[in-house]
């Protein structure tokens, strides 16, 4: 569901918004300009997701196992 917003912008602002983004495109562009600020994720659901993904799991797998082989030989 949609919402209507009125925001108060400077003259100026609101000008370089209809001449760039354009007069009938600004709504969307505010939105996906604040959505990652505003809106999170659910990072169990999306984690528990990607780990049914068996190939992505066994690569992640191998990338750490390499990661750690690579550890184990560095000098200190």
């Amino acid at each position: 569901m949609q919402k209507k917003l009125t925001i108060t912008l400077d003259e100026e602002v609101y000008v370089g918004l209809r001449k760039t983004i354009g007069p009938r495109k600004i709504s969307k562009f505010v939105e996906e300009l604040v959505r990652p600020h505003v809106v999170r994720p659910n990072l169990e659901l999306a984690y528990s997701q990607m780990s049914q993904d068996k190939k992505r799991e066994a690569e992640a797998l191998d990338w750490a196992e390499m990661t750690f082989r690579d550890m184990a030989r560095e000098k200190r």
